[in-house]
């Protein structure tokens, strides 16, 4: 039988198996527990935060109607591949395939700093093909030699195919031979879904895929001379006075430093970009993306605005997704470098 408490004794109650903790410590145990559960959450919300939490960054990014698209962040590791969008299928890309010929023949021929390169004359061939109703060329004279550098300035800013396929020549004797370099490279990249048929681009056998042309990105941003040309916006034309722009109007908006626009009317519009973002702690990285087919079997004008638009807004989402985002001092991925 147990002692009924009286009114002595209201602060030491016990209970069936023994002493119970006196009521008027009860108050002051549960404000310190609720302190400490308090405490402890806030560690775990700081935890997590240091960890590299994104709460706040974008779900998901305004990925194109039709078509497809890749876009990753360097530097971030996995949190930065934001993934692909879209039929994984090989499209025509049209002069995007000019960022291969560009990578191939600066491994063939690397530059360095203001390095201009060995002079290259222009061959009858380029000067006859100077001038066309259906591509995209830059006039080039007879007996006129110009640098590997300015060549590749004449390829990747007005987009010059003629100089694309002088380059090939110039590099592998035929664009025969130069072309067995390019899906030699890209099978060394891995881009296992890509075939190149020409050095321009004009060709549409010319075929790839967002997320292979996207490994492309990775490693040629990493040379130095290509990062300072594709960044341009205008070159000095070879035979008359006067510059010739670039064709990324992508190059307007904010941090974009490249890369390469491609348009024809099976390929629609097609766009390799790269913009300069900055993480949550204001750490600067490359982001890089690329998107293919936009509007094809239209006019290549409206296939390329197409694709303007769409990268304006996926280069806005990852900015924002950039910004939200906390790198983790594991992250493997340490952006492009130098070489």
């Amino acid at each position: 039988m147990h002692r009924l408490p009286d009114p002595g004794d209201a602060g030491d109650t016990r209970g069936p198996d023994g002493p119970r903790t006196p009521a008027r410590h009860r108050g002051a145990l549960l404000a310190a527990a609720a302190t400490a559960l308090a405490t402890l959450m806030a560690l775990t919300i700081l935890l997590h935060t240091d960890s590299g939490a994104d709460a706040a960054a974008p779900t998901t990014l305004p990925w194109p109607d039709d078509g497809q698209a890749a876009v990753l962040i360097e530097g971030l590791g996995e949190r930065g591949d934001l993934g692909a969008h879209g039929p994984e299928r090989p499209v025509p890309i049209a002069s995007v395939a000019k960022v291969m010929t560009a990578y191939v023949i600066l491994r063939d021929h690397p530059l360095h700093g203001d390095e201009s390169g060995p002079l290259v004359p222009a061959d009858q061939q380029a000067v006859n093909e100077s001038f066309s109703g259906t591509e995209s060329t830059v006039e080039v004279r007879p007996g006129q030699r110009l640098t590997q550098r300015r060549l590749l300035e004449l390829t990747l800013i007005p987009s010059g195919n003629n100089i694309a396929r002088l380059l090939a020549r110039w590099d592998a004797g035929s664009q025969q031979a130069f072309v067995a370099r390019m899906n030699s490279a890209a099978a060394d990249l891995g881009m296992h879904k890509t075939t190149y048929t020409g050095a321009s681009g004009i060709e549409p056998t010319t075929l790839s895929t967002a997320a292979d042309q996207l490994k492309l990105a990775r490693k040629v941003m990493r040379d130095d001379v290509f990062r300072s040309i594709v960044a341009r916006p205008d070159t000095t034309a070879p035979a008359v006075s006067g510059p010739l722009p670039n064709t990324n109007d992508l190059l307007d908006t904010r941090g974009v430093v490249g890369i390469k626009t491609g348009s024809s009317t099976p390929a629609g519009g097609a766009l390799m970009w790269a913009v300069a973002v900055r993480d949550g702690r204001g750490h600067e990285h490359l982001a890089l993306g690329v998107v293919l087919h936009q509007h094809p079997d239209t006019t290549p004008r409206e296939g390329l605005q197409a694709a303007f638009d769409t990268s304006r807004a996926l280069v806005e989402a990852v900015r924002s997704r950039a910004s939200a985002t906390t790198p983790t001092p594991t992250a493997q991925d340490t952006g492009p470098a130098s070489g």
